[in-house]
């Protein structure tokens, strides 16, 4: 594979919510009712967007949490205080989730802070528009899959000696991985691969009592699109094309990783959930 420096970005991606106006809504909307009471998880790409929504609201229920990121600090650091507000502790931990000695290096860490690791979210990705498929580098190619499909593989592979039954795994696809995207071509091939791996790996953990789920997201605002993540046209518009009319906020998605992570789902697994503001995708 190319070696492809993952801290340097021409496009601003992954971007950062500390500047980002309007403000994503990240913050849980109830009283937690402690069902991930004594977990640990791991959240990939939760210093913004959904992966903080996510985090707020493990910690609301009772989760420790460890906040993997590549290098938005100040974002990192105001998820940490969002979780330990909550009562909860929390460490953060920055790097490629497509480098593997560094996801290996991640998990170990998690284990060595809290000492056991229940949930594991595959949430970390990234996205480059292109118009034309020819315009897609090779290099951007290669992020692209190393961060979005790789990564889930280096940091399940991490996570699996750690995972015990009762165990909940939940990865990030996406709504274009139904409906393809004609400016995001490398990004939705990614999506799905990302729903095949969920299903594959729900069957291979099953009989271990580990359980593998997956939510498909549509357009959410997160720093993702206005730092390079789309096109400036598909931002003049951005989610009205929904039935509802407008784009997704984190602590709408958030939920239905909540859901997936705790015993209310006990018994679904390969499965995916599609807050997408009404969008049929029949999937």
């Amino acid at each position: 594979m190319a070696d492809i420096d993952p801290m340097i970005h021409q496009d601003g991606l992954p971007g950062s919510e500390a500047t980002l106006e309007p403000k994503p809504d990240w913050a849980p909307r109830y009283p937690g009712s402690g069902r991930l009471a004594g977990k640990v998880a791991i959240v990939t790409g939760a210093d913004s967007g959904i992966g903080r929504a996510v985090a707020a609201l493990y910690a609301r229920e009772g989760a420790d949490v460890a906040v993997l990121y590549l290098c938005e600090h100040e974002d990192a650091a105001k998820t940490v205080e969002i979780v330990e507000s909550e009562g909860r502790l929390a460490i953060a931990i920055a790097g490629d989730v497509g480098d593997k000695d560094w996801c290996d290096a991640a998990v170990e860490q998690v284990i060595g802070a809290f000492g056991r690791l229940d949930i594991l979210v595959n949430n970390a990705g990234e996205q480059h528009p292109d118009k034309d498929i020819v315009d897609i580098t090779e290099d951007q190619l290669r992020r692209t899959f190393q961060t979005n499909i790789f990564g889930m593989f280096f940091l399940t592979q991490a996570a699996r000696p750690h995972l015990k039954s009762g165990a909940a795994i939940v990865n990030c696809t996406s709504v274009t991985m139904y409906q393809g995207s004609k400016e995001l071509l490398d990004y939705s091939s990614t999506k799905g691969a990302i729903t095949a791996f969920t299903r594959s790996l729900s069957e291979n953990l099953v009989e271990h009592g580990i359980r593998v789920n997956a939510v498909a997201p549509g357009p959410i605002w997160t720093p993702l699109n206005p730092s390079g993540g789309a096109s400036p046209e598909k931002l003049e518009g951005f989610g009205e094309t929904t039935p509802m009319g407008r784009p997704g906020q984190p602590n709408e998605v958030a939920p239905a990783f909540l859901f997936l992570a705790c015993a209310d789902s006990s018994y679904m697994s390969g499965q995916v959930l599609h807050p997408n503001g009404g969008t049929i995708v029949n999937g």
